[in-house]
């Protein structure tokens, strides 16, 4: 009571109150009381109504008090403020509030957290969970908030109903169709015979992509899982236009700490315009939570691969095994560690191959709303069968060996939020070396998209 009573003379005298170092109170001839706050003082005052659920007196103190120059105490002020809107259930609010937080002081680890429960109140589940995973690297968190978001990555598991994605853009390309260039020569008794090899094509190719996945509720632990999407590279030069349609459907079984989905899958390629192939099998994905700052992730995957043209070389099979980590190291700083192996059999031995392939990458929020994330990613192709091919000016045999090593960028700010959409700048360049110089090249590339926001 005695508090209430502070907080309404304080409410009372703010418009004409010198803010001090120290809290102090005088009492006048005529009996008022006046009393003078330091802001370290109302901050803590208002900090203490909100837990106690006063949230009319906290938002009077939090809104009279005068601007705090950007600080931590400005900081903890809209701090408040947005808990404020999310116990009045004004998500939108107290969403806007955090982010606008956090694109100034990113490793905030509690602010991530009720980030995140705003999220999961507004059931954007996929956002809730990437929050939450930053969030669980923070070491300032107390055991019983810890062990809440244990929880809540579970309830996040459970209600996981639906998500839709869509990311568009251009990216000028220098070499889009993967050419060496220069001119291939064997020696003959009249001499070097000569040809030219394809050019390099430089080309602005204008992306697109759209998906969505619906999981039906079965029980508290099951689910049947869809997903489906469409991913479209387009041209001016349309030979190398590339549309791609996906679907896969199956059960889905979560518990605490991990989830499985086993599902059937196919897909459908065009390329130049033209039918490239078919693909039909099943995959199995699992997600792990190995501790509160490491998810595992694997991905198996068997399909059979139908092409349009040259199918009695082409057509076979495809076994696939991919794997990820996800270590939050702070709250705002994150690694990704992914690999991998396929293994392609095809009716030509020519054409079978190995494919072992890793990367690592970093990811950090930045301060000013930047978010960076970089990749340098390897992968090999090793090849069962010979191939004629020209080599030192004469046809001979050889099995193809290719080594391919992609650095990414990723830029983007969260200050240039459109419709919950950030534009992202992508550079990447693309080295092949191989065993076959005519398979060797180099590919600069800069993609401008726009990507959901998390």
């Amino acid at each position: 009571m005695l508090k209430k009573f502070i907080v309404f003379l304080c409410v009372l005298i703010l418009p004409g109150v010198t803010w001090a170092d120290l809290s102090s109170a005088v009492t006048h001839d005529d009996g008022t009381t006046e009393i003078t706050m330091s802001a370290l003082d109302a901050i803590k005052l208002a900090g203490a109504m909100v837990d106690n659920g006063d949230l009319d007196d906290a938002e009077q103190i939090l809104t009279k008090i005068p601007a705090l120059g950007g600080g931590p105490l400005e900081l903890e002020r809209w701090f408040l403020l947005g808990r404020i809107a999310a116990y009045r259930e004004d998500y939108d609010t107290a969403i806007d509030i955090f982010r606008t937080i956090l694109d100034a002081v990113p490793n905030l680890a509690r602010v991530r957290f009720e980030l995140a429960v705003c999220y999961m109140k507004t059931a954007q589940w996929y956002r809730a969970d990437y929050q939450l995973r930053l969030a669980m690297a923070g070491d300032d968190l107390s055991d019983d908030v810890r062990s809440m978001m244990n929880y809540y990555r579970y309830v996040i598991r459970q209600n996981k109903n639906w998500n839709i994605w869509f990311n568009f853009g251009a990216a000028p390309d220098n070499n889009v169709n993967n050419a060496t260039g220069g001119q291939e020569c064997i020696m003959t008794i009249f001499g070097p015979l000569c040809h030219n090899l394809i050019d390099p094509e430089s080309a602005v190719g204008f992306n697109l992509s759209f998906g969505g996945d619906y999981e039906f509720k079965l029980s508290d632990n099951w689910r049947w899982k869809s997903e489906g999407g469409i991913y479209s590279n387009t041209y001016r030069l349309h030979d190398y236009d590339d549309l791609y349609l996906y679907a896969a459907s199956g059960p889905r079984y979560i518990w605490p700490r991990g989830d499985v989905w086993a599902a059937a899958v196919a897909s459908r390629r065009w390329y130049g315009l033209h039918g490239y192939n078919w693909s039909v099998g099943g995959r199995i994905a699992a997600n792990y939570d190995f501790s509160r700052r490491l998810l595992g992730k694997i991905n198996l995957q068997i399909v059979s691969n139908k092409f349009d043209n040259y199918a009695e070389y082409l057509n076979g099979e495809t076994y696939s095994i991919n794997t990820e980590l996800f270590y939050s190291i702070t709250p705002n700083i994150y690694t990704v560690a992914r690999g991998g192996i396929a293994r392609e059999y095809a009716n030509s031995s020519t054409y079978s191959y190995w494919m072992p392939r890793a990367s690592i990458g970093i990811g950090a929020e930045l301060p000013y709303g930047f978010n960076i994330f970089a990749e340098p990613s390897f992968y090999w192709q090793l090849y069962d069968g010979e191939q004629w091919s020209v080599q030192n000016g004469t046809f001979t045999q050889i099995t193809e060996r290719d080594f391919t090593q992609r650095y990414a960028l990723y830029l983007s700010n969260n200050k240039f939020d459109i419709m919950g959409f950030v534009p992202t700048v992508v550079f990447s360049y693309t080295r092949r070396d191989s065993n076959m110089w005519q398979r060797e090249y180099d590919r600069w590339m800069i993609e401008f998209t726009m990507s959901q926001r998390f």
